[in-house]
């Protein structure tokens, strides 16, 4: 028997040499890829520009800064659309190999399974770098600008938070009421404004009163009022009364409100970067907050590294589409992320709570994946189409075929 002969260099160094199969296989997956990232991003974002919508209006901030908001939630969804698109792009481009015949004929000429998949593992190795600057350093920033940018909303105005009828104390010592508050929140109508400082007391009311923005601030335009003034003077009464009206005023005074300070980024293990995660992970930091870095940091990680895994998993289901089995393996693979992302998350729950040490919560579901997406890839070797999940998928219909006959057979008898 024939020694088996090993691989050269040069062979080894055709597995990293894009030739004009490879570069054909990977212009079938851009388009896909690109197509299902777009449709998974916007469907994510939709349901949360409602609410931040609502959010902005509700706090009277301009539609603007619905867009900044939005802005920095895009990474967030980036990580989650990713895994799915790539996934689903790999399937489709497999899947359209298999329907044009051009599976058989790459086959027919020398060019092995593992070979065709080696462009997807390149690009799978590109994306799992990516995935590590996403996760261990873009998100942590960009949800700590979404806190900045919800909180600066929030403080927008107070007057869109005022209630009709109910006296507000805005500070420096002034107490502010209106009779109505119109939907905008910049136009009110009776106006009632006092001020107290020592050893005088001001009550200023007006019909009609607008929030205008200045070069000082945000001031209060008033129509139509009369001023009350009581100071402290010298003599028997001690005190002196006067009344002003006006057609016009300004209030004189900015009504803006002081941002409240925000916490500084940290506070939340989600906001620290993977080289702070490391540094929190040492033993000389508190038992909690070390048991939180560390589950944080290997979720991390293990969510980069399953981009390498993605290509075993979807290539034998896109194959096996040649057999009119396409929905079995697209049911299964949205499954498969499903289960590896939520498994993810349970291990980071049971590491942040000290059951377990955070690797073998985080690393033990991830090996599993890894195992049944090798499983299935190596199975799908020996005869291309043919895996672990059409198998199991034809077994389960015979069963019903059968268990159909055996009832038709007993209602005939």
């Amino acid at each position: 028997m024939a020694a088996q002969r090993r691989p050269g260099p040069s062979a080894l160094i055709s597995w990293f040499t894009l030739d004009r199969l490879d570069r054909y296989s990977l212009r079938l997956i851009t388009g896909p890829f690109a197509m299902a990232l777009v449709a998974l991003l916007l469907a994510q974002l939709l349901e949360r520009l409602l609410r931040l919508f609502d959010l902005a209006a509700s706090a009277g901030a301009p539609p603007s800064s619905v867009l900044v908001m939005a802005a920095t939630l895009v990474p967030h969804y980036l990580g989650l659309a990713l895994p799915m698109a790539f996934t689903a792009a790999i399937f489709m481009a497999a899947a359209h190999m298999c329907d044009d015949n051009e599976l058989d004929v790459m086959l027919v000429a020398g060019r092995s399974i593992a070979r065709i998949a080696a462009p997807y593992f390149l690009l799978a190795m590109f994306l799992c770098v990516f995935s590590l600057y996403l996760y261990g350093q873009l998100q942590p920033l960009a949800r700590y600008g979404y806190h900045v940018a919800v909180n600066r909303v929030l403080q927008t105005g107070w007057d869109a938070r005022v209630e009709e009828n109910r006296f507000i104390d805005i500070g420096h010592g002034i107490t502010f009421s209106a009779d109505v508050i119109e939907g905008n929140g910049r136009d009110l109508r009776g106006v009632l404004m006092e001020r107290r400082s020592a050893g005088n007391d001001e009550i200023l009311t007006a019909a009609r009163g607008h929030l205008v923005h200045t070069p000082d601030g945000l001031q209060l335009q008033l129509e139509d009022g009369q001023i009350v003034r009581q100071r402290d003077v010298p003599g028997p009464s001690g005190t002196a009364i006067s009344v002003s009206r006006f057609a016009h005023g300004l209030s004189g005074r900015d009504f803006a409100p002081e941002v409240e300070p925000l916490a500084d980024r940290g506070g939340s293990v989600r906001e620290r970067t993977l080289h702070e995660l490391w540094r929190d992970m040492q033993p000389d930091k508190e038992a909690v907050g070390r048991a939180k870095a560390a589950a944080e940091f290997h979720g991390r990680l293990a969510r980069a590294m399953t981009f390498p895994l993605l290509p075993l998993l979807a290539l034998p289901l896109g194959m096996a589409s040649k057999r009119g089995r396409r929905t079995p393996g697209v049911i299964f693979a949205v499954l498969a992320l499903l289960a590896i992302h939520h498994a993810l998350q349970l291990g980071e729950s049971l590491a942040e709570s000290g059951r377990l040490p955070a690797a073998a919560a985080v690393w033990t579901p991830f090996a599993v994946f890894a195992a049944l997406s090798l499983w299935i890839f190596r199975s799908s070797l020996a005869w291309p189409g043919d895996n672990p999940v059409l198998r199991a998928v034809v077994a389960i219909e015979a069963w019903f075929d059968r268990a159909r006959t055996r009832t038709r057979t007993k209602t005939v008898a």
